[in-house]
């Protein structure tokens, strides 16, 4: 697939992306991070917007508050995994700003202050709920044609769908819906900035349907261990990837069970 690659950002500095959007990069790369979570400063109608707050790190925190170079209106969240939530209590704290996501947190203890649903708009965005990666997840459109697309769909990767809170079935889905819109740019959760972005949203359904097939395939009248078809169709994955890899074969488990193609039966799975 045609994913893009940057150098290591400097860490710290809130950096240009798109007209009224600046990133600040913060300081937790990984295997399923990149360089890090993007923090995006967004000059909106309502006044200054931090979508994304970031992983709970008091370096990040103050490098965003450093950055903003005005009061923070809004604080938006795409979704509550712990990257993306971390700094939230942290930033609210200091900056007294209302909190806005998905009105269902999947996380507990969370409860967002303004709670959105599908279409909703704030701040002169536009949330979509494109569950999938996560149930609450939100991408956020502008009326200039940029998409803060978050995990959903990155440019650097493609996006683990981890059961229970993650589901196979409405990724495709969410992904179907991004290809029927004209965005122009994608600005995800880590990663550069995505331009042109449908061309990968399509590589990245294609690819998870030929994913699916080949995992349907893998099904006989035996049950089966996701494990072992992890070590049949992803022998060229990575030893620390091989974990996010069966967790995205057990969504595709999942989805073909709600099909009727597959049946759980024991630890392992079979065909329908």
């Amino acid at each position: 697939m045609p994913f893009l690659t940057e150098p290591e950002p400097p860490r710290g500095a809130a950096l240009p992306v798109a007209p009224g959007v600046r990133r600040v990069v913060a300081p937790n790369p990984g295997v399923m991070t990149y360089h890090g979570t993007n923090t995006y400063l967004v000059g909106t109608p309502e006044g200054l917007v931090v979508l994304d707050p970031g992983p709970d790190d008091a370096a990040h925190v103050r490098a965003v508050l450093d950055a903003a170079g005005a009061p923070v209106a809004r604080i938006l969240l795409s979704h509550t995994h712990r990257d993306h939530l971390g700094a939230v209590a942290a930033l609210r704290a200091a900056t007294g700003a209302p909190v806005a996501a998905f009105a269902t947190s999947a996380a507990a203890g969370f409860t967002p202050d303004v709670p959105l649903h599908d279409g909703d708009r704030i701040a002169g965005l536009t949330a979509l709920h494109t569950p999938g990666h996560a149930s609450d997840h939100l991408c956020f459109a502008g009326p200039d044609g940029i998409l803060f697309s978050a995990d959903h769909v990155m440019s650097w990767s493609s996006t683990v769908v981890s059961p229970p809170d993650g589901d196979m079935a409405a990724y495709f889905a969410s992904l179907r819906r991004l290809l029927e819109r004209d965005d122009l740019l994608f600005l995800p959760g880590h990663g550069p900035p995505l331009p042109e972005p449908r061309a990968l949203v399509a590589e990245l359904l294609h690819h998870r349907q030929a994913r699916e097939a080949a995992i349907a395939a893998a099904l006989g009248p035996s049950p089966v261990a996701p494990a072992a078809i992890v070590a049949g169709i992803y022998s060229q994955v990575h030893p620390t990837l091989l974990r996010a890899a069966e967790r995205n074969v057990i969504a595709h488990l999942q989805k073909l069970a709600q099909e009727g193609r597959a049946v759980h039966e024991g630890e392992g799975w079979r065909a329908a």
